[in-house]
């Protein structure tokens, strides 16, 4: 897994919000509007390998429900530091997927739609899922089931062409060029299986960035900066389409 997925980068802003609640047998950081009103849409993230605990993940969570059309669920861990992607063999890392995968569609959504389906989240039209890194893999996977009605993906780690076979709702990539965690044969033939099935999607492709760059840091890079905003705009955009 790539540094950028694992480590906290210093931020040049604090978090807003400090809830933290359990849905189900899932921790979630929660970030919403200080108003919301009847119509509001849910919209879960799935983070990297830092998890939820981390401020910078925390900070992106209510960066994202800025723009006051998101409310926003910041839930489970996709993928703990603990793990070493390098060194996991492929039968650890499918039961850890298998597990992972559970965890996120089976228990974490239920609960969602249970705790906030019949108060002022709108859950009728879909979940909305933005997944990073590791939790883009799941992201993708929940594309497959009838929950969400919209999915982005920033630079995923491990996605595999099974990934992308059963997606039948709208997905955006933001994805790294020369990603060696997402790697362009991969995401290539993803794309071909999506226009052959006429699923609606985007892919944007960054230059000049290193895998993570999309969770917001203090780079003192401009160019990494200024690709954060476009993601950000990108995803804002592409969600807000399908309400």
């Amino acid at each position: 897994m790539g540094d950028h997925c694992t480590n906290n980068p210093p931020l040049g802003w604090s978090k807003h919000n400090d809830e933290i609640v359990k849905l189900g047998d899932t921790e979630v950081y929660i970030s919403k509007p200080a108003d919301t009103d009847v119509g509001t849409r849910l919209l879960v993230l799935l983070t990297n390998g830092v998890g939820i605990h981390s401020v910078n993940n925390q900070v992106q969570a209510d960066h994202l429900q800025k723009p006051d059309i998101l409310w926003l669920c910041q839930i489970c861990d996709p993928a703990p530091n603990t793990v070493n992607v390098a060194t996991t063999t492929e039968e650890e890392f499918s039961l850890l997927d298998q597990i992972k995968m559970r965890a996120v569609e089976g228990n974490a959504l239920k609960a969602v739609k249970e705790q906030y389906g019949d108060k002022e989240y709108r859950t009728s039209h879909g979940i909305h899922v933005v997944g990073y890194c590791f939790g883009g893999k799941y992201a993708l996977r929940l594309a497959a089931t009838d929950e969400v009605s919209a999915v982005a993906v920033a630079h995923g780690t491990m996605i595999s062409r099974e990934d992308f076979v059963g997606v039948k709702n709208p997905v955006t990539f933001a994805c790294v060029e020369n990603d060696p965690l997402f790697p362009d044969e991969i995401r290539e033939e993803g794309l071909k299986l999506l226009q052959e099935r006429n699923i609606e999607h985007e892919l944007k492709v960054y230059k000049g960035v290193p895998h993570g760059f999309a969770v917001y840091g203090s780079y003192p890079d401009h160019h990494i900066k200024l690709s954060q905003e476009k993601v950000f705009d990108q995803f804002v955009e592409f969600i807000s389409n399908y309400v």
